[in-house]
């Protein structure tokens, strides 16, 4: 057998020991044993007797992750070519141009550029069109297979032919470390309230924070939001802290259980904190998890901050890396984790999740109830819920969605910045051709249907099935054209929806992300929300000081 497949052999009887830590294997020694045996035979078998050639690493990483899967969403097998990504993951950091990419039918587009990465030093835009890379022609081909030939060695160059608008445009860039800031923006939002907005916690966060917490501080602010919402967490040390920043040093933030108690962990803060007293809302919504809701729910628990928004996604589980045999790691869920009150927040079920087949999402009458330092009820089991609950903006109407949606919208922008070389500061740009953007509307040929228009098809469908249409035609032609008229009323009647995504993303190509959070800002309602609670004292202290009754 050649050296691949042994390679191959031993990667997956080192993942499946991995999978079991070795004192419990002390009492599964047989049944550990034995299964490996089998699956090892099985596959020796298929290699050597089945009719057609097939990719042994294909298969068994097939059978490693359908294994995993039934575990939980998080344990997961990181063959050694893609330790990059968990690299990045962790760190932020990865070796490449510094875009972002998308599919769009055969094509892959330039979504976005990363600010001072050698995409923006170069010149490649948002809304090139992908033509080849290092002279291999990529139409057709995937993101996944295109990120992987922009990727390489920092110092490399890579040849990209691009289509901007009707011409062909060559780039000869040099790769780069390129390194994601997890701190989006900090900024003095007026009536001396900071805003510091997080999108995970990699390597560093916490330094971030701290570094624009004191910059933030000297401006004056008497007052702080932390935006975590859709934030999906990373590190728990770097949440820890960013708790520090706000309470006694030595205070009990997080501690973890494990089937193993010796992999048992209490993480309390260990630097002289920033500010104890300066009042802070913590904004989150459903796609906040992990190290996002240790931060809100220790915060919340110690009675340090005001939690606005909705209920948080609900991941109590803790991850780590297992090396495994030629280069790969195992990525394991070891323990849960609960927070100063006492609770574990995971909201799923894994255990009973395997045993039912079907999602077990733990329910209300088995949460347990816990005291926040100043006595207020809080619940396992479900996410840290909101002091204040806020939903968010109604859904945006149908023909808003559509034009996103079909990249009206941003082929849109690609055209209005071609056109612009640039715009004023975000604080003072403000997008004024709306004519400009209805022409465009009606040179696509969009195909938004209206409910009246939805309506309208109906009835014509039925008329032609009961063979009256005909006899009416003249009419209906009358109604359709009316209709279509309700298309512009339409555009007219969200227009002001219409111009704030406009804007972010003109925001974001001129000033990038800490432009496109910054023109965002301009309407949230939900920062509003949270400022009014910040300049009022006393619905501040109410929040954290009224003691909330059971509802069992």
């Amino acid at each position: 057998m050649g050296i691949k497949r042994n390679k191959i052999y031993a990667a997956m009887i080192g993942l499946l020991a991995a999978v079991a830590p070795t004192s419990v294997m002390a009492n599964k020694n047989a049944e550990v044993s034995r299964n490996l045996e089998i699956y090892s035979t099985l596959l020796r078998e298929l290699d050597m007797f089945y009719v057609d050639t097939f990719s042994v690493e294909k298969t068994v990483e097939t059978g490693i992750n359908a294994m995993l899967n039934k575990i939980d969403p998080y344990t997961m097998y990181i063959p050694e070519r893609e330790m990059d990504d968990l690299k990045f993951m962790t760190t932020g950091t990865y070796a490449g141009v510094g875009s972002v990419i998308s599919q769009r039918d055969s094509l892959v587009m330039i979504q976005e550029v990363y600010e001072n990465s050698p995409s923006h030093k170069y010149g490649l835009k948002a809304g090139d069109v992908l033509l080849s890379v290092d002279g291999e022609k990529v139409i057709g081909s995937t993101t996944s297979d295109v990120s992987k030939k922009l990727r390489g060695v920092a110092g490399t160059s890579v040849k990209v032919v691009v289509k901007r608008g009707d011409k062909e445009v060559t780039l000869n860039i040099v790769r780069d470390n390129i390194t994601i800031s997890s701190l989006n923006l900090a900024k003095n939002i007026g009536d001396n309230i900071g805003y510091i907005h997080l999108t995970g916690f990699t390597t560093g966060t916490a330094d971030l924070f701290k570094t624009e917490l004191k910059k933030l501080k000297q401006s004056g602010i008497q007052g702080l939001i932390i935006d975590l919402r859709s934030n999906p967490g990373g590190i728990l040390s770097e949440a820890v802290d960013i708790v520090g920043c706000f309470v006694e040093k030595g205070t009990k933030v997080v501690y973890t259980k494990s089937k193993i108690k010796e992999w048992d962990e209490t993480f309390s803060t260990t630097k002289d904190p920033v500010d104890l007293d300066m009042p802070i809302v913590v904004m989150v919504n459903g796609e906040s998890a992990s190290a996002a809701e240790i931060v809100s729910g220790a915060l919340q628990d110690l009675d340090r901050a005001v939690i606005l928004g909705e209920r948080t996604y609900g991941k109590g589980l803790v991850q780590t890396s297992r090396s495994l045999p030629f280069g790969g790691s195992l990525k394991l869920t070891i323990s849960k984790y609960h927070i100063p009150s006492g609770r574990c927040i995971q909201a799923i079920d894994y255990a009973r999740t395997r045993e039912n087949g079907k999602k077990f999402v733990i329910p209300d009458s088995l949460t347990h109830e816990f005291k926040t330092k100043n006595g207020r009820i809080v619940k396992d089991g479900c996410g840290v819920m909101p002091d204040t609950v806020y939903t968010g903006d109604s859904v945006p109407a149908q023909i808003v969605y559509q034009l996103y949606a079909k990249n009206i919208i941003f082929d849109y922008c690609t055209k209005w910045a071609a056109e612009h070389p640039t715009i004023p500061s975000v604080q003072d740009f403000k997008f004024t051709d709306w004519q400009d953007f209805k022409n465009f509307v009606v040179s696509k040929d969009f195909s938004y249907k209206t409910e009246k228009e939805k309506l309208f098809d109906a009835l014509v469908e039925k008329a032609k099935k009961d063979s009256t249409y005909e006899a009416a035609k003249q009419q209906y032609d009358a109604l359709q054209m009316a209709l279509f008229r309700c298309q512009d009323e339409e555009l007219d009647k969200n227009k002001d929806e219409i111009i704030q995504l406009i804007s972010t993303d003109l925001a974001q190509r001129y000033y990038f992300q800490k432009g496109a959070s910054e023109e965002s800002l301009k309407y949230d309602k939900e920062t509003k929300r949270a400022s009014d609670i910040l300049r009022n004292k006393n619905v501040y202290n109410a929040i954290l000081s009224t003691f909330k009754k059971s509802d069992k």
